[in-house]
């Protein structure tokens, strides 16, 4: 009898104990795995840095120095065609390069304040039995720039000079026989201008633009080397005789 009591404890223990014990066991178990999954989600400790992997695992990515070499080359060659890529374009009328004038140009500088361009251009049949082509290559300085408030910025001084030819057999390279040796004394095929002027600028609002982002319009008033050489040596002749005015339209596309 004390046998069968024994017995019937020794299963009442073992059954308490799983009942009991097993789902704590379970729950630490539950509680093991969350706790890895947390390390490997980094909520409890960070994830190691790819550099620092790459280390462990004995991995360098370090450049060969012939690498870099051909890297900076690489670089300075496409830097070189890039600063090739024209930064305007621009219309004038006009100004000694002919009636009406289209072409591109680049700015540079630390504040955009120069800028070249390259002009094409026609002359109309006026007297002559065809219309002429132009060509011009014209270098621009624009010292400062005043913000007038609603995207409207004025430039209250441009100048420079350029320098301009006509396709045309009419115009000469060296002095022609019919006149007097020294009677001009320069090249009638290639003018030299110098000029001054003003500009205004609105930039285009970001959600308007389409093809520019400023448009700038400018007057200039230019004179050539001929008309400078004959106002010095003929005092009857006016400022009216010797300079130009023209009109012109710059659009910036970057």
């Amino acid at each position: 009898m004390n046998m069968i009591m024994k017995q019937l404890n020794f299963k009442i223990v073992l059954l308490f104990l799983t009942i009991y014990v097993c789902p704590h066991r379970t729950l630490a178990q539950k509680d093991t795995l969350l706790y890895r999954t947390l390390i490997q989600d980094s909520i409890l400790i960070p994830q190691k840095s790819q550099a620092t992997i790459e280390e462990e695992e004995g991995i360098f990515t370090e450049v060969p120095k012939h690498y870099r070499k051909y890297d900076k080359r690489v670089h300075r060659y496409r830097s070189a065609w890039e600063a090739l890529i024209p930064t305007h374009t621009k219309i004038q009328y006009a100004g000694g390069m002919g009636l009406l004038s289209w072409g591109i140009g680049w700015d540079y500088g630390k504040r955009g304040q120069w800028e070249t361009d390259l002009l094409l251009g026609f002359i109309p049949r006026y007297s002559s039995r065809h219309f002429k082509m132009t060509m011009t290559l014209k270098q621009n300085f624009i010292p400062w720039s005043v913000y007038l408030g609603k995207d409207f910025s004025l430039e209250p001084l441009t100048c420079g000079l350029y320098f301009n030819t006509v396709f045309s057999d009419d115009f000469w390279t060296e002095e022609p026989d019919r006149y007097p040796h020294g009677y001009y004394g320069f090249s009638n095929r290639i003018r030299t201008h110098i000029f001054l002027g003003q500009r205004i600028r609105f930039d285009v609002p970001e959600k308007y633009r389409k093809f520019s982002k400023s448009i700038t319009a400018f007057y200039e008033i230019s004179s050539c080397d001929f008309y400078l050489v004959s106002a010095f040596t003929n005092s009857y002749l006016t400022p009216l005789d010797y300079l130009r005015l023209s009109f012109g339209l710059k659009f910036q596309i970057f």
